[in-house]
């Protein structure tokens, strides 16, 4: 058992948000510890390919942000998160670059993309491993202080205590127990369970099994919105390689289309996520689908309409997997069929990132309400950065007072 004395400070996650709030709260002064359920490298995050989103066109504001979001979330945003996520946008990347994550540049300045339900360009991007990026900035900061990593460790249960909170978790050893001041779960969703439950593909890494939310729930949390699941609109759907891998949507951003099995376009290909999603069932639904060789339903997403000097530079890992497996989207339109993405729902918290439970805080893709029932793309990893800052500096605050 962890002495209790030593940690003010558990993260249970080591995704973005669980990264971030461990970096901040160790700079707050906490003594902090994050518990992975396997390894610190294993999570979500990292394989998120997009970008991330910060209002810093000179035709942008985090207003116009705001309102993108409570319109792609169809007027179900919690307001108060919406204005901490759009006017802390700018300060989350400046401090990710001072944690040594460079975005793409051009013409000096970022390189700026629209990307689905977005009125202005406003996606940085680190070629096409923003996440993977973002995940390994934060991970050499944390690592680089005085942080202690608690591998193998998987929640159990949580439960309160004299001036903190106990953790239970299940270890290769079989049991540990740590008590802290404060606890901060950043442990994700539940897509890749989820998925398994309904017989469908998953973007989501194996660890996304939703079980610490059930826990918090357990344990008196509230929550909202668990209900709205969302698909990414392009899974890949062909060859069977790139089956469960979510196409970055930056290729509609930089000019994909996506088509019917008669080449007619049925959607704005840059809607909100949802709009899109439906469209692709719809379409198949009513027989205009596309089957692939092993009998999935699909629709065509040509990509050969992006410029090669925008893919080179945006979409190298895309590129690099779908040649692997036999096929260059450059030159032929690939396959694509929505695919079960992200938890929208979550714990509730309040604008310090704290849950109905004293002294737990929630950040990232297991919190609700910043994104209501539908989210944008590129809002998943500004969340985890923007919440996990002011969950790890509130715990600490918190933990210390």
């Amino acid at each position: 058992m962890a002495n209790a004395a030593l940690i003010d400070v558990l993260v249970i996650g080591s995704g973005a948000a669980g990264l971030a709030a461990a970096v901040s709260g160790g700079r707050a002064g906490a003594r902090v510890a994050v518990a992975t359920k396997t390894t610190l490298q294993a999570n979500n995050s990292s394989k998120a390919q997009g970008g991330i989103q910060a209002a810093l066109g000179a035709d942008d504001s985090p207003d116009i942000h705001a309102e993108d979001i409570v319109r792609s979330s169809h007027d179900t945003a919690d307001l108060r998160l919406v204005d901490v996520l759009t006017s802390e946008a700018a300060s989350a990347i400046a401090w990710l670059e001072e944690q040594g994550c460079s975005f793409t540049r051009e013409n000096g300045g970022y390189r700026l993309a629209r990307c689905g339900g977005a009125t202005r360009k406003r996606l940085l991007q680190v070629g096409d491993r923003t996440g993977h990026a973002i995940t390994k900035a934060l991970r050499e900061s944390f690592e680089a202080g005085s942080g202690e990593v608690l591998a193998h460790h998987r929640l159990t249960a949580l439960e309160p205590v004299a001036g903190g909170w106990r953790a239970s978790f299940a270890t290769p050893d079989g049991h540990d127990e740590v008590e802290a001041a404060t606890v901060v779960l950043a442990s994700g969703g539940r897509c890749f369970a989820e998925a398994e439950v309904r017989g469908e593909l998953s973007t989501n890494h194996p660890n996304a099994t939703g079980e610490t939310t059930k826990i918090a729930l357990d344990a008196g949390a509230e929550a909202r919105d668990l209900d709205a699941l969302q698909y990414h609109p392009n899974g890949g759907a062909w060859p069977a390689t790139m089956q469960g891998y979510s196409i970055p949507e930056t290729t509609r951003a930089y000019g994909a289309v996506l088509l019917n099995a008669e080449g007619e376009e049925f959607t704005d290909s840059l809607g909100p996520r949802d709009v899109v999603s439906r469209a692709i069932f719809d379409e198949v639904g009513a027989g205009r689908g596309v089957q692939t060789e092993d009998g999935r339903p699909a629709v065509w997403l040509d990509t050969t309409r992006i410029a090669p000097a925008d893919a080179e530079v945006s979409l190298p890992y895309m590129l690099r997997r779908y040649r692997g497996g036999g096929l260059d989207p450059l030159s032929e339109p690939i396959l694509t069929y929505p695919v079960l993405h992200y938890q929208n729902g979550g714990l509730t918290i309040d604008t310090c990132a704290e849950t109905t439970l004293e002294g737990v805080f929630a950040c990232g893709e297991i919190a609700g309400g910043t994104h209501g029932r539908n989210r944008m793309m590129g809002n998943s990893l500004l969340e985890c950065v923007v919440f996990g800052r002011r969950a790890g500096a509130s715990a600490a605050t918190k933990a210390k007072a």
